[in-house]
């Protein structure tokens, strides 16, 4: 398998808030490493292409993009020395949706939580990670115009920082760029349409399913932890279906806390099933693995055995894929658990 990474996805360090202490991230640049490190003897690995920012703009706003990528030297420039840069106050239930024209107002207003920080190489990573997402999403765009895949074609995007919960202008979760639906963007601007969209993270995709909430050219299916019990909280709620052209293109397969590897596994037979209905044309997978036994911030029991299985299943689906590395935060097991995903799916196609 052709896996698109660059080194320059390290770069970035992020502090959050946790447990009311504020720490390093848990989603730290080691998780990368490790990927890497494990896949680089087996698979073909790939620099990505320059960022595309016109292509990122199809999927956020204008202005939010500038922002992330001139927030630091504004930060250095108003005075706050080395520190990361974080918000400490959102909009909220009853107050003005505006933007600030102060940069700690900004910081609130392009951002939904508080394990998030900007640092000197912020922008750097996150425009490589979604880089690596266009790139992944090109190589299956390539064979298939050229014919040239003994298999469906597919291709890992080795994306760290994550970005399933960054919606079309905000920042969280651990998420900046969502990588994800930058990938879904690119395979319909080729013409494949529909495109599905399959998140097995742990967490709710809430930016991916907030960004094709009202569209029908994507159909978004995830698995994950009950919101009433887990992040993002707000969403992900068996009844958001979709509204105007998306109604019915969107399925939330919330499960409760300590959910076992049957239960697991039947839900994703109940997405596939869902997504096969719809007929797509290719297939995007915000592949997390923080669904593991041990996973530090998680509550699902699955073990590292399930992952083949599960990679195995989502290649039954038998369409162009693009996998796009979510979470996964037990970092001894990480690579053990995504290669195992990545050699299930091989046997499977």
């Amino acid at each position: 398998m052709r896996i698109v990474y660059s080194p320059a996805q390290t770069l970035h360090h992020s502090l959050e808030l946790d447990g009311g202490q504020l720490t390093f991230s848990w989603e730290s640049p080691i998780r990368a490493v490790r990927v890497a490190e494990r896949l680089s003897s087996d698979h073909e690995m790939i620099e990505p292409d320059p960022f595309d920012r016109d292509l990122a703009e199809q999927i956020h706003e204008p202005d939010y993009i500038d922002f992330l990528g001139k927030c630091w030297d504004g930060w250095v420039a108003a005075g706050k020395g080395a520190s990361q840069a974080m918000p400490f106050t959102w909009p909220a239930v009853g107050m003005r949706d505006i933007r600030p024209s102060n940069l700690q107002g900004q910081l609130g207003y392009y951002s939904f939580a508080a394990d998030c920080s900007i640092g000197p190489d912020t922008w750097t990573s996150v425009a490589v990670s979604a880089a690596a997402a266009q790139t992944a999403a090109r190589l299956v765009t390539d064979d298939l115009a050229a014919a040239a895949a003994a298999s469906t074609p597919v291709a890992f995007a080795l994306c760290r920082p994550p970005g399933h919960h960054a919606g079309a202008r905000q920042f969280g979760g651990y998420c900046y760029f969502n990588n994800a639906a930058i990938a879904a963007q690119a395979l319909l601007n080729v013409g494949l349409c529909p495109v599905a969209i399959l998140d097995i993270d742990y967490h709710h995709g809430n930016g991916t399913q907030s960004i094709f909430y009202e569209r029908d050219d994507v159909v978004f299916v995830s698995i994950h932890a009950d919101p009433e019990r887990e992040f993002p909280f707000f969403a992900g709620f068996a009844d958001e279906l979709g509204s105007g052209d998306g109604n019915g293109a969107n399925l939330n397969l919330p499960l409760p806390l300590g959910t076992e590897p049957g239960e697991w596994l039947a839900a994703l037979d109940r997405a596939n099933e869902w997504l096969a209905r719809h007929r797509p044309e290719a297939l995007v997978v915000s592949l997390g693995v923080d669904t593991y036994e041990h996973d530090p911030i998680s509550k699902f029991k699955l073990p590292t055995d399930s992952f083949p299985t599960i990679g195995a299943r989502v290649a039954s689906l038998k369409l162009p894929t693009v996998l796009v590395m979510e979470g996964g935060y037990a970092t001894d097991a990480l690579a053990d658990n995504v290669a195992g995903f990545i050699a299930g799916y091989e046997r499977g196609r």
